[in-house]
């Protein structure tokens, strides 16, 4: 059986107080149509409840603090959200709601006709866009925007930033999303929220305290064995691992690139210089001694070249592996 993301966990792994009605109105709608929407795996509700954390402020808030802000004023013309390109106030009319801040006059209509074909007497959101914040429609608008945008593929990955991006359009405040992540990861694996150290010494990792890639990696296998999944099935994959060095240190592959360049030379001296049997024929023998002794000590100096160039790869093994 999975293990669920608790309202104990959420309050856990926030960084401030919670606004206890708020979180509620997304955990009823969870109970509710979570499983229906695949939302009842924990690697999946753990990017779920990490991603609305930081968009709420910790279920503080579920709608746009409105200023207006510069970006919030151009909200009105925005038509890629479906407002008019009139400056008309639709931009403060579907400013930002719920615990996702969903926002623009066509995800007002698209959660509408999404309710609808769900057999949901729902109000129309276009026409009464605070309605959207009213028990069942809050906790099921970031189920919704998830589903629409089929969120699950990727947290099936454990691709936080995918996540964000189709979220917020770009990865704007994506480190308070990985810390989000990682605090209710803990929690739900049995850690304490700032337990980073102790999980990377149980998972065998560097301990430093630093949530990294192959942390979040591990974290990412640990939620995957919660929700009753192997990385070994296909639906699922780790959490991509990205090395924050490049895989061949830029001076050592400058170093060997000058000593393949060295054998090259020494290669086009007998391919390319003119130097075959055939050229041979009609030479006086003391110019052809001459030329031979020459062969002769490019040879030599061929084998001490290969010698250098398997040194240097070496080097290059040596520097990946630190």
């Amino acid at each position: 059986m999975n293990v669920q993301v608790t309202a104990a966990n959420l309050r856990a792994a926030a960084k401030g107080a919670v606004n206890a009605q708020n979180m509620n109105s997304v955990l009823v709608a969870m109970s509710r149509y979570g499983a229906e929407l695949g939302m009842d795996r924990p690697h999946r509700a753990v990017q779920f409840y990490a991603q609305i954390m930081h968009e709420s402020g910790d279920f503080r808030y579920d709608r746009e603090v409105w200023g207006p802000t510069p970006a919030q004023q151009r909200y009105d013309t925005r038509v890629d959200l479906g407002n008019t390109p009139a400056a008309d106030g639709d931009g403060k009319i579907y400013m930002g709601r719920t615990a996702m801040q969903i926002t623009g006059k066509a995800n007002y209509r698209a959660f509408t006709e999404w309710c609808r074909s769900h057999a949901m007497n729902c109000p129309d959101f276009v026409r009464m866009p605070d309605a959207v914040n009213t028990d069942p429609w809050e906790g099921l608008g970031p189920l919704w925007f998830w589903d629409r945008n089929n969120l699950n593929r990727w947290a099936d990955q454990g691709d936080i930033e995918t996540i964000t991006k189709r979220i917020n359009g770009g990865i704007n405040g994506l480190a308070d999303r990985v810390d989000h992540y990682v605090r209710l990861a803990l929690v739900v694996l049995g850690y304490k929220a700032d337990g980073v150290r102790q999980f990377q010494a149980n998972a065998n990792l560097d301990v430093d305290g630093d949530a990294g890639p192959k942390t979040r990696a591990a974290l990412h296998t640990a939620l995957l064995g919660l929700s009753g999944a192997s990385t070994k099935m296909a639906a699922f994959s780790a959490a991509p691992v990205v090395e924050e060095k490049p895989v061949v240190p830029v001076a050592v592959e400058q170093t060997v690139k000058k000593k393949f360049n060295i054998l090259g030379w020494a290669a086009s001296a007998f391919s390319g210089g003119g130097l075959s049997l055939a050229a041979f024929a009609g030479f006086d023998w003391r110019a052809l001694l001459v030329i031979l002794g020459f062969v002769t000590v490019l040879v030599v100096g061929g084998l001490f070249l290969r010698q250098w160039i398997i040194a240097a790869i070496k080097d290059i093994r040596q520097a990946v592996e630190e």
